[in-house]
């Protein structure tokens, strides 16, 4: 996961710390400083001793001069060792880190946030100069941190405090993986004892509705469907009664996958919504389609409010840029990863696992 963008940021790192030797233009220090360092301490121990015999008035002037020639050699010989990364020099490293970001598809609002976050933290701090890669790694880390939103949503407990259904609908484009997702989400919650029903809302995709019916055949859980072309909202109203007579506990509603574009389409999901209530909404993007996801997502957000996001295909996803704009994009937290299709490959959400993944 994310070997492409890792390898890639590992190389910047070398790349940026050389730059920024290459580029520094610090005051020439002679190589034998350090050398006479001592002699020169040694001889202001001296000054200062000749200086106790002078006259009163004249000691604090003359100690002044050999403070300020003490505080000017040790300021250079520091500099040796350390130096202050300048805007300048931060531009010129953060170009190529910028072209990396998004040809990893990292959106560019993302991008700017990133770069922003980086000056901040580096521009005018000295560093010492063993520590350069470290500092620009540590600074990216947190700032990377910072766009993955983590909110505490156990769904299962979600669900098992509800009094009565827990009633969730699902968008997402076709093609994204939305009816496998709600398949393994229904087994998960089969795993913690939690009974569900399938509502087939999606009448518009050919075979959508028998997409459902077979993944419903083979966990063994009761589907609602009606013919293609019906109302979806009729379908999930259906779903939640049935429900709420058999005593169901969780109602899973697939929808149709092209409310991004179809300004129709969207009323009808809006009607789903007002006819449901549910009490939660969740996007299903597709991570290898990088920035398309995350306009998907912001669209669905805009038009019916999402509560959070499950990521298709993360196992295959070299690059990352998904996962680390969908979330800051929209303000909702990623909730679970697709990690293949078997109805146990979804994995809780981790972003120390996404940080490490990137190597940082």
């Amino acid at each position: 996961m994310f070997n492409f963008l890792k390898e890639k940021l590992k190389s910047w790192f070398k790349t940026s710390k050389t730059k920024v030797f290459e580029s520094a233009q610090k005051p020439k220090v002679s190589d034998k400083t350090e050398e006479k360092a001592e002699e020169i301490v040694e001889t202001k121990k001296e000054e200062k001793k000749v200086v106790k015999k002078e006259k009163k008035p004249e000691i604090k002037k003359v100690e002044e001069k050999i403070e300020e020639e003490e505080k000017g050699f040790f300021t250079k010989l520091k500099e040796k060792f350390e130096f202050k990364i300048t805007s300048e020099y931060f531009d010129e490293i953060f170009s190529s880190l910028e072209l990396i970001l998004l040809e990893n598809n990292v959106a560019l609002e993302v991008v700017e946030k990133i770069k922003n976050d980086l000056k901040k933290e580096l521009v005018g701090i000295s560093i010492p100069k063993e520590k350069v890669e470290e500092e620009i790694k540590k600074a990216l880390k947190i700032s990377i941190e910072s766009l993955l939103i983590t909110e505490p949503l156990d769904l299962i407990e979600k669900i098992r405090n509800k009094q009565g259904t827990f009633v969730i609908v699902f968008f997402g484009i076709n093609g994204s993986g939305k009816t496998t997702t709600i398949a393994k989400i229904a087994h998960l919650l089969q795993k913690n004892n939690i009974s569900v029903v399938l509502a087939a809302s999606d009448t518009f995709r050919a075979a959508s509705i028998e997409q459902l019916t077979e993944h419903a055949s083979k966990l063994g859980v009761k589907i609602i469907k009606s013919k293609y072309n019906a109302d979806p909202a009729s379908v999930a109203f259906d779903a939640i009664k049935h429900a709420q007579a058999s005593g169901i506990k969780a109602v899973l509603i697939d929808t149709a996958g092209r409310m991004h574009t179809k300004s129709s389409l969207l009323k009808e999901m809006k009607k789903i919504i007002r006819v449901a209530k549910p009490d939660l909404k969740l996007f299903i993007g597709e991570s290898i389609t990088g920035n398309d996801a995350t306009e998907q997502a912001q669209k669905f957000n805009e038009a019916v409010g999402i509560d959070a996001i499950i990521l298709s295909k993360q196992d295959i996803d070299e690059r990352g840029g998904t996962s680390l704009s969908v979330s800051y994009i929209t303000g909702k937290p990623i909730l679970y990863l697709g990690i293949g299709q078997k109805y146990n490959d979804l994995e809780i959400f981790d972003k120390n696992k996404i940080i490490a993944s990137l190597g940082l």
